[in-house]
This record gives C-alpha cells, structure tokens and sequence, in this order.
C-alpha cells in the first residue's frame, strides 16, 4: 500500500513542478517586451545574464555535483559563447522587432529544427511522423508570418522574423552540443553562464554602455534572469527526475504559449490577430506529431 502511494505522490508533485515551470515560462515574452521597451537589447540581457549566474553559483553551492572533468567543463564554458550570449541577442533582437505574439511562436520551432539539425550532427533519421511534424509546424509559420494571406510576407519586419528563427539554429546547435557533455545540469550552466555573462557585459560596456539600475530596469532582469533562465529550468528537471513518465510531463509544455498569448493580449495590449492562434496552433500540432518517449 505504501509503496503504491509513493510512486503516486511522486508523479502529483511532478506534475506540480512541471505546471509551475509552465506558468513561469508562460510569463517570459511578456517579460522581454516590457524589458526592451525600457533597454536596449544587449542591456536587458547583461542584466538577465548576471542575475543567471549569481542563481547558478548559489544552486552550485547547495546542490554540490561531484567533480567534473576539466576538458568537459572547459567545453561548456566556451558553449557560453553561443548561450547566453549569441541565442539570447538574437532572440531579444528580434522581440524587439516584432510583435511578442509572432516573435515567441517562431521561437518555439527550435524543437523542429533540433530535429532537423540530428540528422547531419547526431546521425538520426527522420521518420515519416517527424517529417509529417516538420512540414505542419513550417506551414504554422508560414500561416503565422502572412497572417494567412500566403503571398503576402511583409506584413512584420523582415530581419526580426529572421533573427527569431535564427534563434532556433542557434539553440538547437547549443543543445546538440551538450548532450554529450556528461556534467550535471547546475555544474554545466554555471560554466556556460561564467564566459557567456563576461563576453555579454564586456559586449554591453563597449557598445551600449550598462542601463541605469533602477528599480525597473532590475525587476526585468530579475524577471529575465531567473524566470527565463534559471528557477523555472531547475522546476522543470525536478519535475522529470520525480516523473515515471517523462513523455507525458514534456506535454504539459506545449500550455505555455497558449497562456503566453493571453499574458501579451491582457498585459501588453496587443490585439491578437487570428492568424496568430492558427500558426500556434500548427506549430504546437506539428511538434505533438513527432514520436516521444513514454
């Protein structure tokens, strides 16, 4: 009897953890407009990225991983590098451009391109259920960034929607790179976030100079940093070290931009065009298509 209601009390709070990352991940592109409307990119970011790996080394010194190989940590430091600094420029560049509720929709396909991209780099295949994925997930953007007139492509600026699937080639790239790393998840992104956060605030000092620090400036930073790029990941891992079903818990996911459109219609104010719920639609339907772990 006992045994049977430990499993169970482990999937509930799973699921408690993994709706909780949900929620917070649900804020984040709200966050970013908000953040960008009072600084500029490369700002917002070095703010986020300081507040990352302050939360980093804290969690490091609490959870305490065993030692690690130096080779392996002095790949993940130069992964810094391409995250936080290259994908989130990127990404927040292009936020700046576009409205939040096609920039973070386009932003979503990066689990389509990591599947494109394990073919060359993983030597996996696609299946028929993951090119069937790919294809309604690309026609979502096209629906998305047309706002469902298929001629007509310029209705949103042409290098923010660029940048926001740059973005995805960028992270799944960062991604494939990891997988054989062997570090555990705190030891490698305290590394990553160590190079990643020195080259964006040494970026920042050059170029644009560091914002002001002001209430509202460090609430989007904190909002940044620890929403986007810290707590809500370590939710997320508890909720699949406690769950016997990690292909269920990954699905409660694709909620979150779903509640991320309700966050930009009633925060920000955007009016949410129609086509926007119809690419989304596609996007999250294509990556539901692809085979997943039970």
């Amino acid at each position: 009897m006992l045994s049977n209601r430990r499993p169970r009390d482990a999937e509930r709070r799973a699921v408690l953890f993994a709706l909780a990352a949900v929620a917070l991940w649900s804020t984040v592109a709200t966050g970013f407009k908000l953040g960008l409307a009072a600084m500029r990119p490369l700002q917002l970011l070095a703010l986020g990225s300081l507040v990352s790996l302050v939360f980093f080394a804290a969690a490091h010194l609490v959870v305490r991983p065993p030692p690690a190989p130096r080779a392996a940590l002095a790949r993940a430091a130069a992964l810094g590098l391409i995250n936080p600094f290259a994908y989130y420029l990127v990404l927040f560049e292009a936020y700046d451009r576009l409205p939040a509720q096609v920039a973070q929709p386009l932003n979503y396909t990066w689990a389509i391109t990591l599947a494109v991209l394990a073919v060359p780099i993983l030597g996996q295949r696609l299946d028929r259920r993951t090119l069937a994925g790919i294809l309604v997930s690309y026609l979502g953007v096209v629906v998305l960034v047309t706002r469902g007139e298929f001629t007509a492509f310029g209705a949103f600026d042409g290098l923010g929607i660029v940048l926001a699937l740059g973005s995805t080639v960028i992270w799944a790239s960062y991604w494939l790179a990891t997988v054989r790393l062997g570090l555990h998840p705190v030891q490698m992104l305290l590394a990553v976030f160590a190079t990643g956060t020195a080259c964006v605030v040494a970026a920042c000092v050059l170029t644009e100079g560091l914002p002001p620090l002001t209430l509202e400036n460090l609430g989007y930073g904190l909002w940044v940093g620890l929403v986007e790029m810290g707590v809500t990941f370590l939710l997320w891992q508890r909720a699949l070290a406690l769950t016997a079903h990690a292909g269920r818990i990954s699905q409660l996911i694709f909620l979150s931009p779903f509640l991320s459109l309700v966050m930009i219609a009633n925060v920000l104010g955007e009016t949410i065009h129609p086509s926007a719920v119809a690419g989304l639609v596609l996007i999250v339907g294509g990556l539901l298509l692809r085979p997943r772990p039970s």
